[in-house]
């Protein structure tokens, strides 16, 4: 019996027109190409109604995603990566059968050839998305590549030639097939650091060896300790990558390295600093498939929330975010921009560095080299006539000064400094030089905050913390005592931390009358603050509590982040 026509099965599956269909027919003849690709280009239908009907045209069951638990990753020794690439093909070995996973199922000689390599006869074929079967592929190679340790074996003095290969445009690490075992060795560190979703590499060398540590959630975590006689190997092959000077090693240099990870677009900013032992090399992870993350999902408490939605729409004032450095306040300020981005308003930033690329927002990049600094920048931002204004960081006096005119000029400004909650900025503004009474008329609300660590939902247990514990961050046995509190026993999920991914704890002090008076008065933020808790605002410890108190964190972690 012949196979139904494709795009039949698509008229009956999908309800095209007739002239949707005479259409693409029309392309089909005129420049070739397959129908359904060309439906897809024209939006009229999508993969998984294509995947349908080839479905029913070659009676092959379709598989909405490809399970990567107990998957056997045992073929990736005989069949190379590229292969299963190009054809969009993967063998699936799990303990409910062996199939074959294809896009297209017209491919009957790559199904074949893998059926020979493979010695398998009748196994059933099944079609999967392209996506699908390239994250299966990729998870696939990920967990089949050697140990570290297995490489530094591997590495002799001679290699050491090996690391000037040359540096091409950006290629997927998982793709890379050198032989070189430090080449090996670089990819595999930064492909498991991208994959547990390390923030930062750090490799420090010491006087008999090297350690490797990785910045998890905030905190760094020991993963390797190479021998030292491969030092200067290792460290050379991550400036060659950065493009920096591999024979200068008396000063700090600082580069960037473009990497593809499976489907990541990872940006690596990377600095070296010379210390006893040779250098030391830190390298900052961006991952810029990231998702810009909406206000709602960054934890803020509900009131807390609707306050700061309605302060980011005001039409002049400043806005400041405080905290330690890692605590997320660029994530907020970026959330806060990317809520009030519409074709109406101009938004332009300067920032050190460009985190995340946001579409209608003028982003400008700190240099000081050229004397573009946060201060020069501002001055030229101000011309541009903006309605709202990003200052990555108040550093010094000639900025702040800026900002405070702009705000005046009718302008709303964000920005950042580094204090330990709201009310110390206050008073460092005033430190640098800044009347009391321009803070009072400029600035509208300050939001402290840091990151809290999410007890891990794979391990949770419950748990009762100790009447001391509680105390500290201000909760008693009896508030304690109907809520469901938990703490992660460790699993392969968190690298046995007890933790996984972070959300944010804040303080909003708003700038009411009765603080702007008080501030006319005294710059003492212990004093600015009693009168902000007085007049209803809730601290970082008390809303870390919260949290621990609603299972979300663990009073280990609020006690950390709130230490005085």
């Amino acid at each position: 019996m012949a196979h139904k026509l494709i795009g039949e099965i698509l008229r009956d599956t999908c309800s095209l027109s007739e002239n949707v269909l005479s259409e693409a027919l029309a392309i089909q003849e005129e420049k070739g190409g397959r129908i359904g690709e060309i439906l897809i280009q024209r939006g009229a239908i999508t993969e998984e109604d294509l995947l349908k009907a080839l479905g029913i045209q070659f009676g092959l069951p379709l598989w909405s995603t490809i399970s990567k638990e107990n998957m056997d990753v045992s073929f990736t020794e005989n069949i190379p990566i590229q292969f299963l690439k190009k054809y969009t093909i993967i063998p699936v070995i799990t303990r409910n059968g062996t199939y074959i996973a294809i896009n297209d199922p017209t491919l009957f000689q790559p199904l074949d050839d893998l059926r020979l390599i493979q010695e398998w006869d009748g196994v059933q074929t099944v079609l999967a998305s392209h996506s699908a079967i390239l994250s299966a592929i990729n998870y696939a190679y990920d967990m089949s590549r050697d140990s570290a340790e297995e490489y530094i074996q591997d590495m002799r003095e001679e290699d050491r030639d090996l690391i000037l290969s040359a540096v091409e445009e950006t290629g997927d690490l998982l793709d890379d097939t050198s032989d070189a075992p430090i080449i090996k060795l670089v990819n595999l560190i930064l492909s498991q650091a991208v994959k547990a979703g390390a923030s930062d590499i750090h490799i420090e060398p010491y006087q008999n060896k090297i350690k490797i540590r990785y910045r998890l959630d905030g905190i760094l975590y020991d993963m390797l300790n190479p021998p030292k006689h491969i030092q200067s190997t290792l460290i050379s092959r991550i400036k060659i990558m950065a493009r920096l000077n591999i024979a200068e090693k008396r000063l700090p240099q600082d580069g960037r390295i473009e990497i593809k990870i499976g489907d990541k677009n990872v940006d690596i900013r990377v600095s070296t600093i010379p210390i006893a032992f040779g250098e030391r090399v830190v390298l900052r992870l961006l991952d810029k498939s990231n998702v810009l993350l909406r206000l709602s999902d960054l934890g803020m408490p509900e009131e807390g929330l609707r306050l700061f939605h309605e302060l980011i729409r005001s039409p002049h004032g400043i806005i400041l975010v405080t905290g330690p450095t890692g605590s997320g306040k660029t994530t907020t300020l970026y959330s806060a921009l990317s809520t009030i981005n519409n074709p109406d308003i101009n938004i332009i930033t300067i920032e050190d560095p460009i985190e995340y690329q946001i579409e209608g927002i003028g982003q400008i990049q700190v240099n000081p080299k050229i004397n573009l600094t946060f201060a020069n920048g501002l001055r030229s931002i101000v011309r541009q006539d903006p309605d709202v204004i990003l200052v990555g960081e108040i550093r010094d006096l000639e900025t702040a000064e800026i900002a405070i005119q702009s705000s005046l000029t009718g302008h709303l400004v964000f920005s950042t400094l580094h204090t330990n909650d709201s009310a110390s900025a206050v008073t460092r503004l005033i430190d640098m030089g800044i009347e009391p009474y321009l803070v009072t008329s400029s600035v509208i609300a300050i939001l402290a905050q840091r990151l809290v660590r999410n007890v891990c939902d794979e391990c949770k247990a419950p748990y009762v913390p100790d009447e001391e514990s509680l105390h500290n961050i201000g909760i008693t046995p009896d508030m304690a005592e109907e809520k469901s509190m938990y703490k992660g026993t460790g699993c392969q999920g968190c690298l046995n931390t007890g933790y996984k991914r972070r959300t944010g704890i804040f303080e909003l002090m708003i700038m009411d009358d009765l603080i702007k008076n008080l501030i006319l008065k005294t710059s003492d933020s212990n004093a600015i603050k009693r009168r902000a808790i007085e007049q209803g605002m809730v601290t970082l410890r008390q809303d870390g509590a919260m949290k621990m108190l609603n299972g979300i964190t663990t009073v280990e972690e609020v006690l950390r982040v709130t230490q005085k």
